[in-house]
């Protein structure tokens, strides 16, 4: 039996809270496919937190739910999506945005960031009626790489893609973590006024399963719902969905626990450090990449859980270390004295 699993964020079920809400309100009958008062609730909270009241709000169990919704219903058949190599639609959603018909622009990116250069030239290359047509731009925030957009790199996508009329979706999985990173100079609210739709997600931070849709862009919203129905996606219990997103921003819970998980992958990349250990990214989000060297990757196996995320030579190898709004500080510092153990 492991001691802990750092693969992923999603690990533990729910926050007590969620727990709480979900069996305080589970004998109440609702009106179903998300028109419940609990969804309702949470669509005006989520408003109140954005600064737009007019934004349309949707809930959906998972991301790469949101992403094939968002992406297959907002471009025409002819139409494609720019994306960094390392986004989630390229490489980890079995070519789910493809599979609908549009193709992915993949680009190199910066630190696992859309450039506008990159989207300007793609538009460039893509002129006339034989070829596909950009019409979107991807991106994470936080990257999968647990970078994060600066305000000026996002102002400036976001104004390259409004010059040229492209529609800019932001992949929030991991929202919470960005926006409370110590490197983050972005609310939520400039965040959403920079993007057309984006979503924020649940599943990776404290939520049982689940994400909101945030259409701010008037000319995306009409039939989106029909969309959500065709696609599997609008559930009859649609209020386990927004009962979550209630609680999570019935305060500032969401964002704490965010916060919790950056602060605990914080402690680990000190802790390393002060071993000796450098890493492949400065990630101040709760994903880091430390490199370490092969033996030692395989003795850490023995009692922990974590993926390998490249090789950077023959002796060492980058692996990727996710903590969660549940990871402890005992946890971590028992982590990092194995570690020392072992060095």
């Amino acid at each position: 039996m492991f001691k802990y699993s750092f693969q992923n964020d999603y690990s533990e079920g729910a926050h007590p809270r969620i727990i709480e809400a979900l069996i305080k309100t589970n004998m109440q009958q609702q009106i179903g496919y998300s028109e419940d008062e609990y969804c309702l609730s949470a669509a005006e909270k989520i408003q109140a937190a954005i600064g737009n009241p007019e934004a349309d709000i949707h809930f959906v169990s998972g991301g790469t739910q949101a992403n094939l919704l968002v992406l297959s219903s907002f471009l025409r058949p002819f139409e494609s999506v720019i994306a960094v190599d390392s986004g989630h639609i390229c490489v980890h959603e079995t070519g789910a945005v493809e599979a609908t018909g549009h193709k992915v622009h993949i680009v190199k990116g910066k630190d696992g960031k859309v450039t506008a250069p990159e989207i300007q030239a793609v538009v460039d290359e893509h002129y006339f009626e034989h070829m596909v047509k950009p019409r979107a731009v991807y991106i994470s925030q936080s990257t999968e790489i647990g970078t994060i957009y600066s305000a000026a790199e996002l102002r400036e996508v976001s104004g390259l893609c409004r010059k040229l009329g492209l529609i800019l979706y932001m992949d929030g999985a991991r929202l919470g973590s960005a926006l409370t990173s110590r490197q983050s100079d972005l609310d939520l609210k400039e965040a959403s006024s920079l993007v057309d739709v984006f979503y924020i997600g649940g599943t990776k931070n404290g939520a049982l399963i689940g994400e909101a849709i945030v259409i701010n862009n008037p000319e995306l919203k009409p039939d989106f719902r029909y969309c959500i129905k065709q696609r599997g996606a609008l559930l009859a219990k649609g209020r386990i969905l927004g009962i979550q997103f209630d609680e999570l921003f019935k305060d500032n819970l969401y964002f704490d626990l965010a916060r919790h998980a950056n602060q605990m992958a914080e402690r680990l990349t000190q802790g390393m450090a002060a071993l000796g250990y450098t890493f492949l990214t400065d990630s101040p989000t709760n994903q880091i990449f430390p490199i370490l060297p092969n033996d030692i990757i395989e003795k850490l196996r023995q009692d922990y859980l974590f993926y390998d995320w490249v090789k950077v030579d023959e002796k060492r190898t980058s692996v990727r270390l996710v903590t969660s709004w549940a990871t402890s500080e005992e946890t971590v510092d028992e982590f990092l004295n194995d570690l020392k153990k072992i060095s």
